[in-house]
């Protein structure tokens, strides 16, 4: 019995995608618009955005959906109209038989796991074109960035029957899991159980809950999606129930009354549905949950079709509305609205927001002074002035607003630059400040010779220059004081746009001559990469498993399809154009040839060989970088002092810090013959230690005061008493 109706709501649901046309998207994008700065926007998000799944995190959003083939595709903005200018980027691709197509219902959850805070993705693949096929897969960030790279990780549930729709559920101190399948009686249910990690369900698998109510059985009995939401101390998991090919495809909820979780008799369901059609919304249903930027707010983000037969198909797109909550604690999740309704944005979005962006992090390198552009403090309205490129502070993550901008936010203080005052005026200084969705805080990108590139305002009009040690804004003028060569700080880890696999050579082969390739990321020495300075603003990329060697075109050629390998640095074709793209996607030029890195073919799968080739301003020559290691400490924000002074007739040196860090520094000071002496020194607080020279008289000298990061040197004078 359970196998004929398997069989016969596999036959709806294509009969359902056949309704809606399954087909290429007409396009992952929106139309291009000001996707920053407004207080309110329209659903929906964006196009083809069916079953999607939401975080707000350190300053962005991200979100996921259903994508129908063998990508995981991820949006990332800071607003949510930005989500729908943004180009999607493939953090995963599968090849593997067996779960290599139908990519459905992803969920993404930031968890405390077995190797620390990461980001797992859980969705739903099977085989390619076989909907019969599908089961829970699950994938892991390799840090703690949402984008990834990711690395697979299994199938949490034991269990060879179809299975859909997962996601996570952290109640009581414990971890689990709830999705979808067919009970023994033939219903698709909702599930629940226990989990030993992010991708290991244990114990029983017990249903949750079934399809028996009315409004429940619409086209078919289905319960699925089910999505936990939690405020006040309560718990409920909303769930979509009857058949997705409807119209009345809608959200009901189950709310935990206490007792053991995994018993279906220790949640209460709600008496009907809690979110249906209205306005021109069909179907509303599979769901997540995010909260606004500033935490005060609970956002519903949902799919829906724009007419009544749209069925299960690519017509479905991501809207979002504010859940409000009722005098007895209840969610009231209102009524879909029509797409031409303006909404409040959700609060906070538009700033201001101070948060250490998740993303590789870039040096920006004067071409005129061979300066790093830096910050030396934490605080707002801090200069943006030239500096040593080794210091942590002269690390930026060049971050997409989503539109074809970038916003440049320091890695140690998460703020954001822009023109003082966000004045138009040429000659006006640089500084950093909590971010707001403003266009004076946001940059153009543009290459101009050889591996150097101009940044300019996008309100201003005006470009990024290097004067003396201050940095400043003013008109194009195409001097070298307005280049900048823009390189990756510390190492990275290079993927492709369309797979969201990581360069590599195989077997991270240390000879010369192993050519360049794409794998899954592992955490492999030769999926890190290095970039080092060349000559004209280029740079030269090196793999952590052979550090002292270059990636180069072989032999220098300029032919198309010509490979690249490990070998000398400093020789034609060894070095590299890094063009950042306002997507915050990067493409490559070999300094030799002009031509572009490319992955062959377009081609998923784990070998495939990443080559030399003409440019064709596509995807396939399209790469993310990422940053998997924890930036080094940056220096604390000290100031020392050192004096000299008469104590009942000797003569004694006073060493003086002053702490302007956000955190306690330890403090070793030595006044070379006369000894030495640890302070703890609070945040905003000064400590001070004294050295009796035990004469009456001492000559000029200097105290060395150390911190963590850094050593500073205070003078003293002579002193006779």
């Amino acid at each position: 019995m359970l196998k004929h109706v398997r069989a016969a709501l596999r036959v709806a649901l294509v009969a359902a995608l056949a309704v809606g046309g399954l087909t290429a998207a007409d396009g992952l994008q929106a139309p291009a618009a000001q996707a920053v700065g407004e207080d309110t926007f329209t659903n929906p998000i964006a196009p083809d955005t069916a079953d999607p799944t939401i975080e707000f995190y350190d300053g962005n959003y991200y979100m996921v959906s259903t994508t129908w083939n063998n990508q995981v595709m991820m949006r990332k903005a800071p607003t949510l109209e930005g989500l729908g200018t943004t180009k999607p980027v493939t953090v995963y691709s599968d090849t593997n038989t067996g779960r290599n197509g139908n990519m459905w219902a992803p969920e993404l959850k930031r968890l405390n796991g077995p190797n620390g805070w990461r980001w797992y993705l859980m969705y739903t693949m099977g085989v390619s074109g076989n909907y019969g096929t599908q089961h829970l897969q699950v994938i892991e960030s390799a840090a703690d960035d949402p984008m990834g790279p990711y690395t697979y990780k299994g199938r949490p549930l034991p269990i060879d029957d179809w299975n859909i729709d997962g996601s996570y559920l952290e109640l009581n101190g414990e971890l689990f899991m709830v999705w979808s399948e067919f009970a023994p009686d033939g219903l698709q249910s909702n599930y629940i159980a226990r989990m030993t990690n992010p991708w290991t369900a244990t114990g029983p698998l017990n249903i949750l809950s079934q399809p028996v109510e009315s409004w429940e059985t619409i086209g078919q009995p289905v319960n699925e999606g089910p999505i936990a939401l939690q405020h006040d101390g309560r718990t409920w998991i909303t769930y979509s129930a009857s058949f997705c090919g409807t119209a009345d495809y809608q959200l009901g909820t189950l709310e935990y009354t206490g007792g053991d979780p995994v018993l279906a008799a220790s949640w209460r369901k709600s008496d009907g549905p809690v979110f249906s059609q209205a306005n021109g919304a069909y179907g509303t249903g599979h769901n997540d949950f995010f909260t606004s930027p500033d935490g005060t707010e609970t956002w519903n983000l949902y799919h829906a079709n724009p007419t009544a037969d749209g069925g299960c198909s690519r017509q479905r797109t991501a809207r979002a509305q504010i859940v409000t909550w009722r005098a007895d604690g209840e969610p009231d999740f209102g009524v879909p609205q029509a797409t031409t309704t303006p909404l409040a944005v959700p609060s906070g979005e538009n700033g201001p927001i101070t948060a250490q962006l998740e993303g590789a992090r870039w040096n920006l390198v004067s071409r005129s002074t061979g300066q790093c552009a830096t910050v030396s403090t934490d605080e707002d309205g801090a200069a943006l002035v030239a500096g040593d490129c080794s210091s942590t502070r002269s690390r930026f993550v060049l971050d997409s607003t989503g539109d074809g901008y970038l916003r440049i936010v320091n890695a140690v203080s998460g703020k954001a630059l822009g023109p003082a005052s966000c004045s138009a005026a040429a000659g006006t200084a640089l500084e950093q400040t909590p971010f707001r969705t403003t266009g004076c805080q946001q940059w153009s990108v543009a290459q101009t010779t050889g591996g150097w590139s101009t940044l300019t305002n996008r309100t201003s009009g005006k470009a990024l220059t290097a004067s003396g040690g201050a940095l400043a804004q003013s008109a194009a003028d195409g001097s070298a004081a307005q280049d900048w060569s823009l390189r990756p700080a510390g190492v990275v880890v290079v993927t492709s746009m369309v797979s969201g696999k990581a360069l590599e050579v195989p077997g991270c082969s240390t000879t010369d001559g192993a050519i360049l390739q794409q794998r899954e990321y592992t955490a492999a020495a030769c999926q890190s990469v290095t970039f080092t300075a060349a000559a004209n603003g280029e740079s030269e990329m090196h793999l952590g498993s052979a550090p002292e060697k270059c990636l180069a075109v072989t032999g220098g050629s300029s032919a198309d399809s010509v490979a690249v390998t490990q070998g000398a640095c400093g020789i034609a074709g060894s070095t590299w154009r890094l063009q950042v793209s306002g997507d915050g996607v990067v493409e490559f030029r070999n300094g030799a040839s002009g031509k572009a890195l490319d992955l062959s073919f377009c081609a998923l799968a784990d070998g495939t060989r990443v080559h030399q080739y003409s440019v064709l301003n596509n995807d396939c020559q399209r790469f993310r970088f990422s940053s998997v290691a924890v930036d080094p400490a940056a220096a604390p924000e000290i100031a020392a002092f050192a004096t000299s002074r008469c104590v009942a007739g000797k003569a004694v040196v006073v060493a003086s810090v002053r702490n302007a860090d956000a955190a306690t520094v330890a403090v070793s000071t030595t006044a070379g013959s006369y000894g030495s002496k640890s302070l703890t020194v609070a945040a905003g607080d000064s400590a001070s230690a004294s050295f009796n020279a035990r004469t009456n008289a001492l000559a000029a000298g200097s105290v060395q005061l150390t911190v963590p990061g850094a050593t500073f040197t205070a003078a003293y004078p002579a002193k006779t008493c």
